[in-house]
C-alpha cells in the first residue's frame, strides 16, 4: 500500500502541492527519495529515522521509497520531513486511516522528534488553502505568522509523537484561533519633532510620503539629509491586513520572522549598506531569495550616499520602480518577487561633500572633472524615476538652539493618512494605489488643469526644456499637493509649488 501526504513547495512567493508517496516494503533495508529534492531533503532521511526513533515509535527496517510529486518540479527545504515521517508511519499502520486528500503537514523534524520553526510558512499556509487543502499542521512556533489566515483549520504543533496521537484519535488539538483583528504599533523611538528647522524638506517628505513619491535629498554633510530619511516611516500610516500579508510572506519566505513575530503591520525600512552585493539588493542566490527591495515592498528602500552603490545593483532598480515587481531568471526557473516599494535616496554633490554648499572654512575641493565623474555615477534614467529631488540646507546655529516646539510625526501621519483615504478613494476602480503611480491615462483624467495653469507649466516645459516623464512627475505631485489642500481641482500654487521640489530640471544644476 502507498500512502500519500500533502505539502507545499514554494516558488517565489507561490507554490504548489506537493505529494509525497511512501512506499515500504519487505527487502534490503534501504531509504530512497526521488523527484527532484535538493540536498536539503535528501539529508532528511537521517533526521526523519532518529525522530521517529526518539518519538518512541518503531522505524521500518525495510525498503522505504519516498516519491515527490510531481517529478519534474524541484523541491526545496527542510520542511518536508514531518509529512515523510507520517507517510512512512501511516503505510506500516503506526497511523490510522485518515483522509489524507484534505490535510497538509509542513514542518522540519529535530532529532528529538521536536517540530522546529519553519520559514515560508505564512506563503504555504496560503497555497494549500487557494489549493483546497481543508486542515493544515504547521510548527507551534509559526503560529503568530499565521494567525490571521481564515478559512482553513490549522493545527500548531510541537512534536512528531503529538501529530502522530492526534491522527490515531488519542489526545485533542486546539485548532489555531484565527484573528483579523492584528495589533498596530506605532511607537516609534525617532520622531520629527527632534529635526530643528528644514521647513521646507518637512514638507517635501510630507508630500513624499502622501502620494508614495521617491524623493532624492542633496546637500553637504551633515546637513540633515540622513536625519530626514529615517523619520519617513514614522509618518507612513499602518498597513492593510491584504498589505501586511504581502510583507509577512517575503519575510517568512527570507526567514526573518522569528517565532515571536507577528503580522508586520508597520511599513518596513530597509537600509542597505552600499557594499551590498547585486543579489542581497535585487534579489537571488543559488536558491533566489527575496533581494532589499523585496524585503522593503510595501515600505521604505533607503539608499544613504547613492552614487556609492554599485552601478549594476543601481540600473537594475529601473523595473521593479516602473511594474513594482522583480523577475529573477535563473537555469532552475523564474522567480517573481513583488517589489513596490518607497526609494528614499541621499547624495552629496561632490566626493568632498561641499560643491555648491561652500562656506568660509568647508570649500570644495573636487576639480570640474571629480564633480562631473562624480555625478555621473548615477544614471539620468534613474534619476528620472524619482519624482522629487530637493537640496537640503545646513541650518544655522541659532535655528539648531530654537526653543520652538517642531511637528510631531504622529500629527504629520494623520494628515498623510487623510491624504491616502483620498487616493484611495478615487483609484477605487483603478490598478493603481497612489498618485504616484498614475499612468497617461489616470493623468489626463484626474489631473485636468486651467488654461492659465496651463501656460504657466507650458513656460516652465519650454525654458527648463522638460522630458515627457519630467512633466508628468510635476502633475503627479501637484494632484498629491492638491489633495493635501483637499482641493478636487489642480490650481496654479500647486504646479507652483510642484516645481521647486525639481531642481535636478533646472539648468543651473
Amino acid at each position: 500500500m502507498i500512502s500519500t501526504i500533502n505539502s507545499i513547495s514554494l516558488h517565489g512567493v507561490e507554490g504548489f502541492i506537493v505529494k509525497i508517496e511512501a512506499d515500504v516494503q519487505n527487502g534490503i533495508p534501504v531509504f530512497n527519495m526521488v523527484g527532484l529534492p535538493d540536498i536539503t531533503i535528501k539529508e532528511s532521511k537521517d533526521r526523519v529515522r532518529v525522530a521517529i526513533k526518539n518519538s518512541g515509535l518503531e522505524f521500518p527496517l525495510s525498503r522505504i521509497i519516498v516519491n515527490f510529486a510531481p517529478a519534474h518540479l524541484k523541491k526545496e527545504g527542510p520542511h518536508f520531513d514531518l509529512p515523510i515521517a507520517i507517510g512512512i508511519l501511516h503505510n506500516i499502520g503506526s497511523i490510522k486511516s485518515f483522509d489524507t486528500s484534505s490535510i497538509a503537514f509542513i514542518g522540519e523534524l529535530s532529532l528529538s522528534g521536536d517540530i522546529t520553526y519553519t520559514k515560508g510558512c505564512l506563503p504555504m499556509v496560503l497555497e494549500a488553502r487557494s489549493k483546497g487543502i481543508k486542515e493544515i499542521f504547521i510548527p507551534f512556533d509559526n503560529i503568530n505568522e499565521v494567525s490571521s489566515i481564515d478559512n482553513i483549520v490549522i493545527y500548531p504543533v510541537k512534536t512528531l509523537k503529538e501529530v502522530v496521537l492526534f491522527l490515531n484519535k488519542e489526545i485533542s488539538i486546539n485548532p489555531l484561533k484565527i484573528s483579523r483583528n492584528i495589533s498596530r504599533n506605532l511607537n516609534f523611538h525617532l520622531d520629527f519633532s527632534e529635526v530643528k528647522g528644514q521647513s521646507f524638506a518637512k514638507r517635501a517628505v510630507e508630500i513624499c510620503a502622501s502620494g508614495n513619491h521617491n524623493i532624492l535629498m542633496l546637500g553637504p554633510p551633515g546637513g540633515g539629509k540622513t536625519m530626514l530619511s529615517k523619520r519617513i516611516p514614522t509618518i507612513l500610516p499602518s498597513l492593510t491586513v491584504e498589505e501586511a500579508i504581502e510583507v509577512t510572506k517575503i519575510h517568512s519566505i527570507s526567514g526573518k520572522c522569528s517565532n515571536k513575530s507577528e503580522f508586520i503591520t508597520i511599513p518596513p525600512f530597509r537600509e542597505p549598506h552600499h557594499t551590498a552585493s547585486f543579489s542581497a539588493i535585487i534579489g537571488g542566490g543559488v536558491n533566489p531569495l527575496p533581494g532589499e527591495i523585496s524585503l522593503a515592498h510595501n515600505g521604505v528602500l533607503y539608499l544613504d550616499e547613492l552614487p556609492e552603490y554599485k552601478r549594476e545593483s543601481l540600473e537594475a532598480l529601473r523595473e521593479p520602480m516602473e511594474s513594482g515587481n522583480i523577475i529573477i531568471s535563473r537555469a532552475k526557473g523564474i522567480y517573481t518577487y513583488p517589489s513596490r516599494f518607497l526609494l528614499v535616496a541621499s547624495m552629496n554633490p561632490c566626493k568632498c561633500g561641499y560643491y555648491g554648499y561652500d562656506t568660509i572654512n568647508k570649500q570644495c575641493r573636487c576639480n570640474d572633472y571629480e564633480i562631473k565623474n562624480y555625478l555621473s555615477k548615477v544614471s539620468g534614467p534613474i534619476l528620472d524615476r524619482i519624482d522629487i529631488h530637493i537640496s537640503i540646507e545646513p541650518i544655522s546655529y541659532k535655528e539648531i538652539n530654537s526653543t520652538k516646539n517642531e511637528e510631531s510625526s504622529i500629527s504629520i501621519r494623520n494628515r498623510v493618512e487623510k491624504v491616502h483615504e483620498i487616493q484611495r478613494i478615487r483609484f477605487i476602480n483603478e490598478n493603481i494605489k497612489f498618485n504616484s503611480e498614475m499612468q497617461t491615462s489616470h493623468i489626463k483624467k484626474y489631473c485636468q488643469i486651467s488654461k492659465e495653469t496651463n501656460n504657466f507649466l507650458e513656460d516652465i516645459f519650454n525654458n527648463l526644456s522638460l522630458s515627457t516623464r519630467s512633466l508628468n512627475k510635476i502633475l503627479k505631485l501637484s494632484r498629491t499637493i492638491a489633495d493635501m489642500d483637499l482641493s478636487d481641482s489642480i490650481d496654479l500654487n500647486h504646479v507652483a509649488e510642484a516645481v521647486q521640489y525639481r531642481i535636478l530640471d533646472r539648468k543651473s544644476i
